[in-house]
Protein backbone atom coordinates (compact mmCIF):
# COMPACT_ATOMS: atom_id res chain seq x y z
CA UNK A 1 0.00 0.00 0.00
CA UNK A 2 0.91 3.60 -0.69
CA UNK A 3 2.37 5.81 1.92
CA UNK A 4 0.26 8.79 2.34
CA UNK A 5 1.87 12.34 2.37
CA UNK A 6 3.25 13.06 5.49
CA UNK A 7 4.71 16.41 6.90
CA UNK A 8 8.07 15.11 6.75
CA UNK A 9 7.54 14.78 2.97
CA UNK A 10 10.16 17.02 0.69
CA UNK A 11 8.52 20.55 -0.88
CA UNK A 12 9.54 22.65 -3.04
CA UNK A 13 7.57 26.14 -4.13
CA UNK A 14 6.13 27.21 -7.67
CA UNK A 15 8.05 30.56 -7.49
CA UNK A 16 6.08 32.64 -10.39
CA UNK A 17 2.69 32.49 -12.71
CA UNK A 18 -0.92 31.57 -11.54
CA UNK A 19 0.17 29.16 -8.86
CA UNK A 20 3.05 31.12 -7.56
CA UNK A 21 4.01 29.94 -3.79
CA UNK A 22 1.76 26.88 -4.34
CA UNK A 23 4.04 24.18 -2.37
CA UNK A 24 4.43 20.27 -3.88
CA UNK A 25 5.35 17.34 -2.22
CA UNK A 26 7.67 14.81 -4.12
CA UNK A 27 8.82 11.70 -2.72
CA UNK A 28 12.44 11.29 -0.65
CA UNK A 29 14.26 9.56 -4.24
CA UNK A 30 18.22 9.25 -4.17
CA UNK A 31 18.42 10.56 -7.71
CA UNK A 32 15.44 13.01 -7.78
CA UNK A 33 17.28 16.64 -6.99
CA UNK A 34 14.53 19.50 -7.91
CA UNK A 35 16.37 22.16 -9.70
CA UNK A 36 16.71 25.12 -6.75
CA UNK A 37 14.54 27.81 -6.27
CA UNK A 38 17.29 30.81 -7.10
CA UNK A 39 17.98 28.91 -10.50
CA UNK A 40 14.56 28.33 -11.36
CA UNK A 41 14.25 32.25 -11.21
CA UNK A 42 16.85 32.60 -13.45
CA UNK A 43 15.99 30.49 -15.82
CA UNK A 44 12.58 31.79 -15.96
CA UNK A 45 13.59 34.73 -16.47
CA UNK A 46 15.59 33.80 -19.54
CA UNK A 47 13.13 31.74 -20.46
CA UNK A 48 10.26 34.68 -20.04
CA UNK A 49 10.09 35.57 -24.17
CA UNK A 50 9.63 32.13 -25.41
CA UNK A 51 7.30 30.23 -22.48
CA UNK A 52 3.66 31.77 -23.25
CA UNK A 53 1.84 29.76 -25.20
CA UNK A 54 4.39 27.15 -25.46
CA UNK A 55 4.58 23.82 -25.78
CA UNK A 56 7.16 22.35 -23.53
CA UNK A 57 8.60 18.57 -22.71
CA UNK A 58 10.40 17.90 -19.05
CA UNK A 59 11.86 15.12 -20.20
CA UNK A 60 13.05 14.06 -16.78
CA UNK A 61 9.95 15.44 -14.44
CA UNK A 62 11.07 14.01 -11.35
CA UNK A 63 9.19 16.30 -8.78
CA UNK A 64 7.88 18.39 -11.89
CA UNK A 65 8.80 21.55 -10.76
CA UNK A 66 10.10 22.72 -13.90
CA UNK A 67 7.21 21.31 -16.07
CA UNK A 68 4.38 22.77 -13.40
CA UNK A 69 6.51 26.03 -13.06
CA UNK A 70 6.25 26.24 -17.39
CA UNK A 71 2.81 25.81 -16.98
CA UNK A 72 2.00 28.50 -13.94
CA UNK A 73 3.84 31.03 -16.25
CA UNK A 74 1.68 30.26 -19.23
CA UNK A 75 3.26 27.71 -21.50
CA UNK A 76 0.01 26.40 -23.54
CA UNK A 77 1.24 22.86 -22.93
CA UNK A 78 3.30 20.67 -20.40
CA UNK A 79 4.04 16.44 -21.18
CA UNK A 80 6.14 15.41 -17.96
CA UNK A 81 7.96 12.29 -18.09
CA UNK A 82 9.07 9.72 -15.69
CA UNK A 83 9.66 6.32 -14.45
CA UNK A 84 9.46 5.88 -11.24
CA UNK A 85 6.19 5.09 -9.37
CA UNK A 86 6.32 7.04 -6.53
CA UNK A 87 7.23 10.17 -8.60
CA UNK A 88 4.90 9.31 -10.90
CA UNK A 89 2.36 8.61 -8.06
CA UNK A 90 3.37 12.43 -6.58
CA UNK A 91 3.13 14.20 -10.19
CA UNK A 92 -0.19 13.18 -10.99
CA UNK A 93 -1.39 14.28 -7.26
CA UNK A 94 -0.05 17.44 -7.85
CA UNK A 95 -1.58 17.70 -11.14
CA UNK A 96 -4.77 17.40 -9.72
CA UNK A 97 -3.93 19.42 -6.78
CA UNK A 98 -3.55 22.16 -8.87
CA UNK A 99 -5.91 21.44 -11.55
CA UNK A 100 -2.90 21.90 -14.29
CA UNK A 101 -5.34 20.98 -17.47
CA UNK A 102 -2.22 21.78 -19.63
CA UNK A 103 0.06 19.31 -18.04
CA UNK A 104 0.16 15.30 -18.94
CA UNK A 105 2.12 12.99 -16.89
CA UNK A 106 3.73 9.95 -18.82
CA UNK A 107 4.99 6.89 -17.27
CA UNK A 108 7.40 6.67 -20.01
CA UNK A 109 11.65 6.53 -20.05
CA UNK A 110 12.60 9.98 -22.18
CA UNK A 111 14.46 7.99 -24.73
CA UNK A 112 11.70 5.92 -25.48
CA UNK A 113 9.35 8.66 -25.12
CA UNK A 114 11.46 11.18 -27.90
CA UNK A 115 11.65 7.91 -30.03
CA UNK A 116 8.08 7.14 -30.51
CA UNK A 117 6.31 10.76 -30.67
CA UNK A 118 5.43 12.95 -33.45
CA UNK A 119 5.22 15.71 -31.12
CA UNK A 120 7.09 19.14 -31.66
CA UNK A 121 7.99 21.82 -28.63
CA UNK A 122 9.16 24.78 -28.52
CA UNK A 123 10.80 24.24 -24.87
CA UNK A 124 12.35 21.15 -23.28
CA UNK A 125 14.17 20.70 -20.27
CA UNK A 126 16.65 18.16 -19.64
CA UNK A 127 17.66 17.38 -16.41
CA UNK A 128 18.15 14.12 -16.19
CA UNK A 129 19.57 11.50 -12.93
CA UNK A 130 23.52 13.20 -13.37
CA UNK A 131 24.88 9.09 -12.89
CA UNK A 132 22.76 8.41 -15.48
CA UNK A 133 24.98 10.35 -18.14
CA UNK A 134 22.01 11.00 -20.48
CA UNK A 135 22.70 14.12 -22.43
CA UNK A 136 24.09 13.24 -25.39
CA UNK A 137 21.55 11.41 -26.34
CA UNK A 138 18.98 12.64 -25.77
CA UNK A 139 20.28 16.36 -27.27
CA UNK A 140 20.68 14.17 -30.15
CA UNK A 141 17.47 11.98 -30.52
CA UNK A 142 15.30 15.03 -29.98
CA UNK A 143 17.36 16.52 -33.40
CA UNK A 144 17.09 12.90 -34.92
CA UNK A 145 13.28 12.36 -34.69
CA UNK A 146 12.75 16.03 -35.21
CA UNK A 147 10.86 16.87 -32.17
CA UNK A 148 12.38 20.41 -32.02
CA UNK A 149 10.75 23.62 -34.12
CA UNK A 150 13.60 26.11 -35.61
CA UNK A 151 13.01 28.26 -32.52
CA UNK A 152 13.08 26.06 -30.08
CA UNK A 153 15.18 26.27 -26.84
CA UNK A 154 16.31 23.91 -24.67
CA UNK A 155 17.27 23.96 -21.27
CA UNK A 156 19.85 21.71 -20.10
CA UNK A 157 21.28 20.60 -16.60
CA UNK A 158 24.45 18.94 -15.51
CA UNK A 159 27.23 19.00 -12.53
CA UNK A 160 29.27 21.70 -12.17
CA UNK A 161 32.49 20.54 -12.04
CA UNK A 162 31.51 18.46 -15.44
CA UNK A 163 32.19 19.40 -19.46
CA UNK A 164 29.11 21.22 -20.97
CA UNK A 165 27.87 18.15 -22.55
CA UNK A 166 28.27 16.99 -26.05
CA UNK A 167 24.98 18.33 -27.64
CA UNK A 168 23.97 18.90 -31.72
CA UNK A 169 26.31 21.39 -33.70
CA UNK A 170 22.94 23.66 -34.95
CA UNK A 171 22.02 24.11 -30.92
CA UNK A 172 23.97 27.78 -29.95
CA UNK A 173 24.60 28.31 -26.04
CA UNK A 174 23.40 31.16 -25.50
CA UNK A 175 22.78 31.41 -21.14
CA UNK A 176 25.48 29.61 -19.04
CA UNK A 177 25.97 29.70 -15.49
CA UNK A 178 26.78 27.70 -12.14
CA UNK A 179 25.21 27.53 -8.64
CA UNK A 180 26.87 25.33 -5.76
CA UNK A 181 27.01 21.78 -7.77
CA UNK A 182 24.43 22.80 -10.96
CA UNK A 183 25.77 24.09 -14.14
CA UNK A 184 22.30 25.18 -16.18
CA UNK A 185 22.21 26.20 -19.87
CA UNK A 186 19.56 27.63 -22.20
CA UNK A 187 20.57 26.39 -26.11
CA UNK A 188 18.82 27.87 -28.91
CA UNK A 189 18.19 26.01 -31.84
CA UNK A 190 19.49 27.45 -34.96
Amino acid sequence: MAKAKTSNSPTVRIIGGQWRGRKLSFPDLADLRPTPDRVRETLFNWLQPYIGGARCLDAFAGSGVLGFEAASRGAESVELLELDAAAIKSLRSNQQLLKAANCQVFAKEALAFIANTSQTYDVVFIDPPYRANLWHDITHLLEKQNCLLPHSVIYLECPAKAELPDVPENWTLIKDKSAGEVRYCLFARQ
